[in-house]
């Protein structure tokens, strides 16, 4: 049996990122099949990766949504709990309410098709709430595997500076690309924390010494001095923009080229609800 978690439950929480969401897939497979095992064979992804989305929606949730009985290699059997069976109701009532949306939209528009994808593509974007400054949309072009970790590259928007589209990539685990089903093509939003940006000016990117990770060049669109660093959006084409900080009294100035460097770690992938 899962460990009690406090009985406050926040169903609602735990289809934050959308019903679509494969966490919620491996819920409705564990109700159908009674097995964690089958489950993450039938969603495709691997027995751990089963399980940590049943702990992430566990601990989003606030409430124990799988109980799971002893049994030998491979898992024994599991079920819901009734707050596990609440939240998958929801998810439907959710996905029924869309689709309603849906058709009420066409309705009004003469029975042509509804929002564009790029309205919806955005409208998704927006629904995402984050502490992090910079969100930046993109496409993944390439997903490179090593051992447990996997290498997510992300293009944005046009050719920014130079004439080469700007990219950025980030480091997750196996189990984490498997659940959000990442892909080659697939349109997600780039996270990172503007202070885990550090910025130089390109005459002095020396000064960023040797970092590993993320090496992004463009112009300075806005600079906020402060005490403790200076606040520096740069330009990456597209209509993209990446926020930073740069030593105090750094000198730059608006429209000049600047460098930053972000570590792979500290780049987060999400997907568009």
């Amino acid at each position: 049996m899962q460990t009690s978690l406090p009985q406050s439950p926040r169903l609602p929480d735990a289809l934050s990122h959308g019903v679509a969401d494969k966490r919620i897939d491996i819920l409705r497979a564990i109700a159908r099949t009674g097995s964690i095992s089958q489950a993450a064979r039938d969603v495709a992804v691997s027995y751990k990766a089963a399980w940590q989305a049943v702990d992430t929606l566990t601990n989003l949730a606030g409430v124990p949504l799988v109980e799971r009985a002893v049994g030998g290699v491979g898992g024994g059997g599991a079920s819901l709990t009734a707050q596990g069976q609440q939240l998958l109701d929801l998810a439907d009532a959710l996905d029924e309410a869309r689709q309603a949306v849906q058709v009420r939209w066409a309705a009004r528009q003469g029975g042509t098709p509804g929002p564009t994808q790029a309205a919806q593509t955005a409208y998704a974007r927006l629904s995402l709430r984050t502490s992090m400054r910079n969100q930046l949309p993109g496409e993944i072009t390439a997903l490179q595997g090593h051992d447990r970790i996997v290498r997510v590259v992300v293009q944005f928007g046009e050719a920014g500076h130079g004439g080469d589209h700007a990219t950025m990539a980030a480091r997750i685990t196996q189990e984490s690309a498997e659940l959000l089903g990442l892909a080659q093509g697939m349109p997600v939003v780039a996270l990172c924390k503007a202070t885990a940006v550090r910025v130089a000016p390109a005459a002095g990117a020396a000064a960023l010494g040797a970092t590993p990770g993320n090496q992004l060049q463009g112009p300075v669109m806005a600079i906020a001095p402060g005490a403790s660093g200076d606040e520096v959006t740069l330009g990456l084409g597209g209509g993209v923009q990446l926020v930073g900080f740069a030593a105090a009294g750094c000198g730059l100035r608006t429209g000049q080229p600047a460098w930053a460097v972000v570590d792979e770690t500290a780049v987060v992938i999400a997907l568009p609800g």
